[in-house]
């Protein structure tokens, strides 16, 4: 009886964050906007650092991923949002839906770990500053990325595969712009209770696991600051994790917003919009953050552009 409900799903329906026809090209222009203001300032994070053999740091280094991956996360999600709103399509294949839920995992769960890796880096480099060379040598910087980037890919690849043997009833329409692991599940027909049991497990893991590894790092950073006698030592020592705090304020504050939304009475179309922050907003703003707050990335920028300039 139960199968007679179902149906073999070939495609979604993205329902976006607006139905209104007049507000499409208003979206459209938006999100372009945003998105290459996000692609062009984490690939010139990405290009400066690279030029410049001032910023072949772990700092610098851990900073240069974290910007790959915003923009790997944005252009999971983006493109695929304006391509259905440039063409009044909502559908998205079923295969297609599911490499977006498979990237988006990948990449959102790498940010975290990048953001926790690079809180470590900077508790070294304050608490341990004498042996920071040792410590975060290149072989462990590179372990850290290596480990960072397998359990993402394990814990995307862990809810894909549980998502494959699900069935899905008639109505295949998502109140959201991209395909989301939360509300695939709530149009599946079938038993869901272990994928939500894993969803909540690993959140859990991923989730409360970093963030406290980050919040360590800091109480023990802003310990050892307040213990520097002199003023200018204190500001010179903050300023340098000053710009990474910000961002994971921004971050987890986005994310947390976005989490409560889903658990209050909120609508989803609300919580569709709700979730730009974290995965537009958030990585659009982290390299202005970065080089606004940074002179070594200032600097370096200025010679990136002048010298793209003088080669033109």
């Amino acid at each position: 009886m139960e199968s007679e409900n179902q149906t073999e799903v070939s495609e979604f329906l993205l329902l976006g964050l607006s139905e209104d026809p007049e507000l499409q090209p208003l979206l459209f222009g938006l999100f372009l906007s945003m998105y290459l203001v996000s692609v062009l300032g984490n690939l010139l994070i990405i290009l400066a650092v690279s030029s410049d053999s001032h910023l072949h740091t772990p700092m610098y280094f851990f900073l240069s991923n974290l910007s790959f991956v915003d923009i790997s996360f944005t252009s999971t999600i983006v493109p695929k949002m304006l391509v259905n709103i440039q063409t009044q399509s909502k559908s998205i294949t079923y295969g297609g839906c599911l490499i977006q839920v498979y990237f988006f995992m990948v990449f959102i769960c790498m940010d975290n770990l990048l953001l926790t890796t690079m809180a470590y880096d900077r508790y070294v480099a304050i608490c341990h500053p004498l042996y920071y060379r040792v410590i975060m040598n290149p072989r462990l910087c590179g372990l850290l990325i290596l480990l960072s980037l397998f359990i993402s890919i394990m814990n995307a690849l862990l809810h894909s595969l549980m998502l494959v043997h699900l069935s899905f009833c008639t109505d295949s329409k998502i109140p959201h712009f991209f395909c989301e692991l939360a509300q695939i599940l709530e149009l599946a027909c079938s038993d869901t209770l272990i994928n939500n049991v894993l969803v909540y497990l690993v959140t859990s893991l991923l989730g409360v696991g970093p963030l406290s590894g980050i919040i360590f790092s800091y109480t023990r950073i802003i310990s050892s600051i307040l213990r520097i006698p002199t003023t200018g030592g204190k500001f010179k020592a903050f300023s340098t994790c000053g710009s990474h705090l910000s961002v994971v304020c921004l971050f987890y504050g986005t994310c947390v917003g976005v989490y409560l939304s889903s658990a209050s009475s909120l609508s989803a179309r609300k919580r569709a919009v709700a979730s730009v922050m974290y995965t537009v907003v958030t990585p659009m703003m982290n390299p202005f953050i970065y080089s606004l707050r940074n002179r070594d990335i200032k600097g370096a920028l200025r010679k990136l552009i002048s010298g793209m300039s003088s080669f033109s």
